[in-house]
């Protein structure tokens, strides 16, 4: 039992420094890039099976079904969804770091299992796989952050980890295109997974000297223990802030109320508002990062934006479509940018995400509008890199920074790891359904039913955003 007689006792009373008032100095942003690996492998793999796609539909000579090709890009997303609720659960009972380290050594053994046994069945079990592992990571990552970095930097840095997803984008649109251009064989598909399995091996060799999360070690009645682990963080002369202290108090006590009697049933009774902010929007993001992220070189080339020529062949223009989502990718990373500097400017997070869902829904009406009336080229590709712009300045930024600001300390875990999972959800179901919608109706079908869904995650924002910072002072 934590209390404050025993916690004030380890803090040294002649520390001038604490993680609250610390200066930025190199090892916050060593912590910074260990936990932004983690969004970065989780883009890395949808963009990568957005490109395995298309190659497949080569190999099989256009025999791979719209529900195949659904399952092949869903397969990690519904693996997300499953370890955003097991190891945010779990971590918030057993500790965070085993299970930071345990998630990019599951990603490392089934990307080699994809590698070395080339099967439709296998890839999607190890795409699975790689999923849990990404979810574990998305449950884990923003503690680390929120926790030790300094306040006035801490909106900066949760951003900076995020931004991890838009080099995930690029760093696997750009390795695909010059791979598939060096090869031009549609059959070396599962040699992709190679990228994969680099990335899982760095963050395991990343994690090796790192330590448990402060936070958790206090929560857990471990004072003395959280006091080293600040020191081995962050450095000596660095204690921990009275905030954290407090937080820590207050948090003990409900700990066996909370994290560990609260089913997902009783979860989302008791923190419904929060559930549906965190949630829902996350959802509707996930068709544009992951729905459409995943078909970006299909689309493409359904609505005819990559360049081609009489003669060029299937795997040229499926590196041409990768080309493309290359181009479009990299507008990725400016959102981002954008969008933090307007958090700082203390942009509220709601106001924010909601009117970035109007601006993805105009982008893809503006998208429609060029496809059907067969409008230049140019004009397609700005408003697809308007809509990406759009969707990383609010929603795809602002669902990660939600959580760890609207949850309690004591279920910080299991809300966000239950966030990620209704995400997950809507992102899984909207890369099922493309293809579907592909068959039916065209690129006309697919962006008309995106934009809606974007329009809903406005409004879904607006609504319960005004419940939860209505009522919070947060």
């Amino acid at each position: 039992m934590v209390t404050t007689s025993n916690i004030h006792q380890t803090s040294s009373s002649t520390q001038q420094l604490t993680i609250a008032t610390a200066p930025m100095t190199w090892r916050h942003w060593w912590i910074t890039g260990v936990a932004s690996l983690g969004q970065l492998i989780g883009t890395l793999v949808a963009t990568i099976a957005g490109v395995i796609i298309p190659m497949l539909l080569i190999v099989k000579n256009q025999h791979l079904s719209a529900f195949l090709q659904g399952l092949i890009g869903s397969a990690d997303l519904i693996g997300i969804m499953v370890g955003s609720v097991i190891f945010g659960n779990l971590s918030d009972r057993y500790g965070y770091l085993k299970f930071f380290r345990l998630c990019p050594t599951i990603a490392l053994i089934f990307s080699l299992l994809a590698i070395y046994v080339p099967t439709i069945p296998v890839l999607v079990v190890s795409l699975f796989m790689i999923g849990v592992a990404i979810g574990g990571e998305y449950s884990l990552d923003s503690d680390y952050e929120s926790v030790l970095m300094p306040d006035k930097w801490k909106l900066v840095m949760l951003g900076m980890v995020k931004t991890g997803a838009a080099f995930g984008n690029i760093l696997g649109a750009g390795i695909c295109f010059w791979l598939i251009m060096t090869w031009q064989q549609a059959d070396r598909w599962p040699d992709l997974m190679w990228i994969v399995a680099v990335v899982a091996a760095l963050m395991i060799l990343s994690r090796i000297y790192f330590f448990e999360s402060p936070k958790w070690l206090l929560d857990h009645g471990k004072p003395q223990a959280a006091e080293k682990a600040v020191h081995k963080f962050l450095g000596p002369d660095v204690g921990i802030s009275e905030e954290l202290l407090a937080s820590a108090e207050k948090g003990s006590g409900k700990q066996s109320e909370s994290a560990h009697t609260l089913t997902f049933v009783s979860f989302c009774k008791k923190y419904w508002n929060e559930v549906v902010l965190s949630g829902i929007p996350w959802a509707c993001e996930g068709l544009g990062v992951y729905g459409i992220g995943v078909f970006i070189p299909i689309l493409v080339m359904a609505l005819g934006i990559e360049h081609q020529s009489a003669d060029t062949t299937a795997i040229l223009q499926v590196a041409q479509s990768v080309k493309s989502t290359l181009w479009i990718s990299l507008i990725i990373l400016p959102g981002f940018l954008i969008g933090l500097w307007l958090a700082q400017k203390k942009v509220r997070e709601v106001s924010l995400q909601s009117w970035s869902f109007w601006a993805c829904a105009v982008s893809l009406i503006v998208l429609l509008f060029s496809y059907s009336l067969k409008w230049p080229t140019w004009i397609s590709l700005i408003a697809f890199m308007a809509f990406e712009l759009f969707l990383n300045i609010g929603p795809h930024l602002v669902t990660y920074l939600l959580p760890p600001k609207i949850y309690p300390i004591e279920v910080r875990g299991q809300g966000t790891g239950i966030a990620a999972a209704i995400g997950k959800a809507g992102a899984t179901l909207a890369v099922f359904v493309i293809p579907v919608l592909l068959k039916w109706g065209g690129g006309v079908l697919v962006l008309g039913v995106s934009a809606a869904i974007m329009a809903i995650g406005a409004i879904v924002t607006s609504i319960y955003g005004h419940r939860v910072f209505g009522t919070k002072k947060v």
